[in-house]
C-alpha cells in the first residue's frame, strides 16, 4: 500500500486530529451531561466559556503580526519570546479583568471555581501565540499531538472520575482548565531554549498590527457564545445546560462542511482571482449540501438521539436544537466565503459585518431570552448567523461578479463529495498564482479558532 506523503499527508494528519478532538470532545460533553443534569453543565458552560472568551479577547491577535514579520528570519527569536512574555502578560490582564466582571455580575459558582478556570487564561492566551509560530515553522504534528493530548486530558479524568462515582462541576472545571494549560507545555518545550528579552519596539509594531484585526475577531467569537453568557446571567444554569447541549450537536453537525473548507483553503489563498472565485463558488455549493444533509439528520433523530444518549433530563434540548438549526446551516457558509473575501484586503469592512451581526445577536438575546428562555437564545443566534451569512455572501457574490444561481447545489457537486475533494476541478484558464497575504492568512486562522461551545 502506497503511503501518503507531502502536503496531502499534512491534511491528512490535521483532519484526523481533528476527529479525534472533536470525538474526545463530544465524550466528554456527554459524559458531564449526564453525571451534572442540567443545571450543573450549565454551572460549567458558564465557567469555562467565560474563560475561553478571556483568552480570545486577551491574546489580542498577535499571531496576525507573526505572519507579517516571520519572512524576515533575523526577528524569529524576537518573535518566539514576545509570543511567550507577552502573551502571559495580557493573558494575567485579562484574568483579572474577568474576575472584576465576575465579581460584579455575581456569576453562578463558587470563587474557589472560577479562580481555577481564570489561572488557566494566561496559558490559553500564551498558547494561541505560540503554537501560529509552530504552524509557521511547519510543525503541523507537534500541534497536532498537543491538541490530542489535550483532549485526552480532558475526557480520560473525567472518564474516571464518573466510574468512581465522584464526577463535580469543580472536577470538570479542572480538567477543562488542565487541557488549556497541556497545549502551552507542548509548545514551550518544542520551541525551548527561548529568551525572556522581549524586543519593547517590535512588540510596539505587531500590537499596531493586531489591533486592526482583533476587533473583527473578537465580535466574531461573541457572536458564537455571547448568547451562553447571556442565558446564564437572564435565566437559570439548568437552562444554559438545556441549550449548551443544543448549540454542541450543530457544531458536530457541521464539521463535515469545516472539513471541505479546510482542504480548499489552499487553492482559495493562492489561486488567481477568476480561479479563486469558481473554487470559493464551488465550495460554497457542496458546504450548503454537506450542511444540509447533516443538519437535517441531527435535526430529524435528534427527538430520540437526545434522550437516548444525554439523559431524559435534557429532552428540552430538542426545542432549540431545530430553531437554531437553519442558523447553524447558515453559519456553515461563512468559511469558504471569508477565505475569499480577505483576499480583498478589507478588514475593517469584515469587521463592519461582524459587529452588526453581534448588534442584532445581543439585541435579540436581550428581548426573547425573558420571554422563551433557550428558545430564545436559539432564534436570536439562528437570525445573526443568517444575517452574517447573507452579507458575506452578498458581498462575495458582488466583487466577484457571480450569479446567484451559481451557488445552487448540483448532482455533479453531490459526485465530487463522494469521488474527490472539491479543489479538484479547477477552472480552464489558469491564472498565476497570487502570493498569500497577511489577509488571506488571517481567514485561514479565524477557522481554526475556539469552537461554538464547549464540550
Amino acid at each position: 500500500m502506497r503511503r501518503i506523503t507531502g502536503p496531502a499527508a499534512t491534511v491528512a494528519g490535521v483532519l484526523a486530529s481533528r476527529m479525534v478532538r472533536v470525538a474526545l470532545g463530544a465524550v466528554t460533553g456527554v459524559l458531564v451531561a449526564r453525571t451534572l443534569q442540567p443545571e450543573g453543565r450549565g454551572a460549567y458552560a458558564v465557567i469555562t466559556t467565560a474563560a475561553a472568551t478571556a483568552v480570545v479577547i486577551g491574546h489580542l491577535s498577535l499571531e496576525k503580526s507573526h505572519i507579517t514579520f516571520w519572512p524576515d528570519s533575523s526577528r524569529h527569536r524576537p518573535l518566539v519570546t514576545n509570543a511567550l512574555v507577552l502573551g502571559t502578560a495580557l493573558g494575567f490582564v485579562a484574568a483579572l479583568a474577568t474576575f472584576g466582571f465576575v465579581a460584579v455580575a455575581a456569576s453562578p459558582g463558587a470563587s474557589p471555581l472560577w479562580l481555577v478556570a481564570l489561572l488557566a487564561i494566561p496559558f490559553g492566551t500564551a498558547s494561541v501565540n505560540l503554537t501560529s509560530v509552530l504552524l509557521l515553522q511547519s510543525r503541523t504534528k507537534t500541534v497536532n499531538w498537543a491538541t490530542t493530548v489535550a483532549a485526552l486530558t480532558q475526557c480520560l479524568p473525567i472518564l474516571a472520575l464518573m466510574a468512581a462515582g465522584h464526577v463535580t462541576v469543580t472536577g470538570a472545571v479542572v480538567c477543562w482548565a488542565t487541557s488549556i494549560v497541556v497545549p502551552f507545555l507542548f509548545a514551550v518545550r518544542a520551541l525551548w531554549p527561548i529568551s525572556l528579552r522581549w524586543d519593547k519596539s517590535l512588540v510596539r509594531h505587531q500590537l499596531g498590527l493586531s489591533g486592526r484585526y482583533h476587533v473583527g475577531w473578537v465580535a466574531y467569537h461573541l457572536l458564537l457564545s455571547v448568547d451562553v453568557l447571556l442565558l446564564g446571567a437572564m435565566d437559570s444554569a439548568a437552562t444554559v445546560g438545556i441549550y449548551t447541549v443544543a448549540g454542541t450537536l450543530m457544531t458536530l453537525a457541521r464539521i463535515p462542511a469545516d472539513s471541505i473548507t479546510q482542504v480548499v483553503l489552499p487553492r482559495q489563498a493562492v489561486s488567481g482571482a477568476h480561479e479563486a472565485e469558481r473554487i470559493t463558488a464551488r465550495t460554497l455549493r457542496l458546504c450548503l449540501l454537506v450542511s444540509a444533509v447533516f443538519i437535517g439528520l441531527v435535526a430529524a433523530v435528534s427527538p430520540w438521539a437526545i434522550p437516548l444518549v444525554y439523559g431524559h433530563a435534557f429532552t428540552a434540548s430538542v426545542a432549540p436544537l431545530l430553531v437554531l438549526a437553519p442558523g447553524a446551516l447558515a453559519l456553515s457558509m461563512t468559511r469558504p466565503t471569508e477565505q475569499y473575501l480577505v483576499r480583498l484586503g478589507r478588514p475593517l469592512r469584515m469587521t463592519a459585518i461582524f459587529c452588526v451581526a453581534l448588534a442584532v445577536n445581543l439585541a435579540l438575546n436581550l428581548v426573547l431570552i425573558p420571554h422563551w428562555g433557550a428558545v430564545g437564545a436559539a432564534l436570536a443566534s439562528a437570525v445573526a448567523y443568517t444575517l452574517l451569512a447573507l452579507l458575506e455572501t452578498v458581498w462575495f457574490l458582488r466583487s466577484a461578479r457571480v450569479p446567484v444561481s451559481q451557488l445552487v447545489p448540483r448532482l455533479t457537486d453531490l459526485r465530487a463529495v463522494l469521488l474527490r475533494a472539491p479543489a479538484a476541478q479547477g477552472a480552464p484558464g489558469r491564472r498565476p498564482r497570487a502570493p498569500v497575504t497577511a489577509g488571506r492568512a488571517e481567514g485561514a486562522a479565524r477557522t481554526e479558532k475556539a469552537p461554538r461551545h464547549v464540550p
